[in-house]
């Protein structure tokens, strides 16, 4: 018998999900990195556990496509976070990033059983209806009814009641709740329609200029088309949704690139719009299972087979309709989730994994393949039941039953982190003159020093909005980024200030300039290249 699907919810939380079990990470742990540079350290290739939460019955796990920062809730209701803060998404009250899994301390009242996460905001639902949400509201994507604070460092509440679910994408929100007539609610950005609400809410910045913007949507709003249905499933990708109702029908709306919303075409989708293949003879049963990632959707249909559709692997047709995934056929599907471009399947008692990886978040081990363009086994987790997973940008999360698994657990590794003060800021804040051999060698790519200088152009002005240019670099941040850049280029060709410094680096500078710059500015001599002084 499949238990409740516990990725994304229904009314009520499964038996096992009650008792919890043990959670397991694999993939990045360079949170501040992951995304922007590649050839990180520190990546962990098989399934290990937290120091901080052996023996920590959790019970769920989030994480989002493009989320580099995770959300894990035990049985008694706790709130652990950690990763990549530069938004406040970890609700700890500050923009220090956690390599262990910390308590939430704000959220110890309330009892959370439900969390999604977004690029940098997260948002929880607790026992009791509440839901609450921190991090990055520059698009209202927090549901707090304002975009006055463009950042919440701690907790604050959404206006929204009875909510059995939360699920978020890039910068947006959904809430299910059991409220008749508005059973679904959005919030955030409305750039591609994937609030729901039939308009993108485009407009000219100003009258003289051609720059288009999209306005921040901060009051959650129910969806008008489907005030008839109950909404009971739904899922985010990066700029699209995918929902199904009390009886069975798929609905998908968002942006439609590489065929994701599954109607044969890549128009975008401003309203929920039906998909036709699932009607009929072959309406989703109340156990299915959903799932989207950043540029496909999946679901289990009847007889509990896989249909994909979307952009499903680097080389290849897109499918622009949903296909069943015949790897699959047979198999029990419990729970599914999909990160950029990788899934995770708890499916009777194996996990699966497949994708295009970098980070090892597919979990095969040291000695196994980095990618692979079907599903396969992840055979160190062979014979344990899979309660939860959750994927995000460059990293797995499985929650296992500790129940017959013998000493398989104790056979895997542990993972410590770095304590919370030795965080992102201490490679930004500690002297250079330790660090820089170490920095250097992490940073070789051509495109890594284009995007080091954008990020200091920016911090000229403000030091803690460094991060917009990078973690910000979504399809709708197209034009912002494109601007910085001829910034940095106009500010480098016009005099001898920091700018030009950097336009001439890496071209054999005397040590001696290296040192004036170290001495005038920490951050820019840094950045220098001494090693080929």
């Amino acid at each position: 018998m499949s238990a409740v699907e516990p990725e994304k919810t229904v009314d009520v939380v499964s038996e096992e999900e009650e008792k919890g079990g043990e959670l397991l990470f694999c993939g990045a742990t360079s949170w501040d990195s992951v995304g922007r540079r590649k050839g990180l350290e520190g990546n962990l290739v098989s399934p290990t556990r937290l120091r901080p939460l052996v023996g920590v019955d959790i019970r769920f796990v989030a994480s989002g496509c493009t989320s580099c920062h995770c959300v894990a809730l035990d049985t008694e209701g706790r709130c652990y976070t950690w990763g990549r803060n530069e938004k406040g998404q970890l609700g700890h009250g500050d923009t220090i990033q956690r390599d262990r899994p910390t308590v939430v301390s704000e959220l110890l009242k309330y009892k959370v059983i439900r969390a999604g996460t977004g690029r940098s905001h997260t948002v929880v639902g607790t026992e009791d209806g509440i839901s609450l949400s921190f991090g990055w509201n520059k698009h209202g994507q927090l549901g707090s009814g304002s975009v006055r604070n463009e950042i919440e460092l701690s907790p604050v509440r959404c206006l929204v009641s009875e909510v059995k679910n939360t699920v978020c994408g890039a910068d947006f929100t959904v809430w299910l709740t059991s409220v008749e007539g508005a059973s679904i609610l959005t919030a955030g950005l409305p750039q591609y329609g994937q609030l729901g609400h039939g308009t993108d809410n485009e407009y000219n910045t100003k009258d003289s200029s051609v720059r288009l913007a999209y306005e921040a949507q901060p009051r959650p709003r129910a969806i008008a088309s489907l005030a008839g249905e109950t909404i009971v499933k739904v899922a985010c990708g990066t700029n699209h949704t995918v929902a199904v109702d009390s009886n069975g029908f798929v609905y998908t709306w968002g942006f439609g690139g590489y065929g994701r919303l599954g109607h044969r075409e890549q128009k975008d989708e401003w309203v929920p719009r039906r998909v036709d293949v699932f009607q009929r003879h072959n309406v989703l049963p109340p156990d299915a299972v959903i799932s989207a990632g950043s540029v496909n959707s999946s679901c289990t249909a009847g007889g509990g087979q896989l249909y994909m559709w979307g952009k499903i692997k680097n080389a290849g047709d897109d499918w622009m309709y949903p296909k069943p995934l015949m790897d699959l056929s047979g198999w029990n599907l419990r729970c599914m989730d999909s990160g950029n471009m990788h899934h995770f399947v708890g499916a009777d008692s194996s996990c699966i994994s497949w994708g295009h990886a970098q980070h090892g978040e597919l979990g095969f081990g040291p000695n196994g393949q980095k990618s692979s363009a079907i599903p396969k086994k992840v055979d160190i987790l062979e014979g344990m039941h899979v309660i939860s997973v959750a994927c995000g940008m460059g990293h797995s999360m499985v929650v296992v039953d500790r129940k017959n698994v013998g000493d398989q657990l104790d056979q895997l590794d542990i993972y410590d982190g770095k304590a919370s003060g030795e965080g992102s800021e201490e490679p930004e804040l500690q002297t250079p003159v330790v660090k820089q051999t170490a920095k250097k060698g992490t940073a070789k790519s051509l495109s890594n020093s284009k995007k080091r200088k954008k990020l200091k152009d920016s911090s000229d002005s403000e030091d803690g909005d460094d991060s917009d240019a990078d973690s910000e670099d979504g399809e709708e941040q197209v034009n912002g980024q494109t601007e910085q850049r001829k910034g940095g280029r106009n500010v480098s060709g016009r005099g001898r200030g920091k700018g030009a410094n950097k336009s001439t680096r890496g071209r054999g500078r005397p040590p001696s300039a290296n040192k004036s710059s170290h001495s005038s500015q920490g951050k820019s001599g840094k950045r220098g290249r001494p090693r080929k002084a």
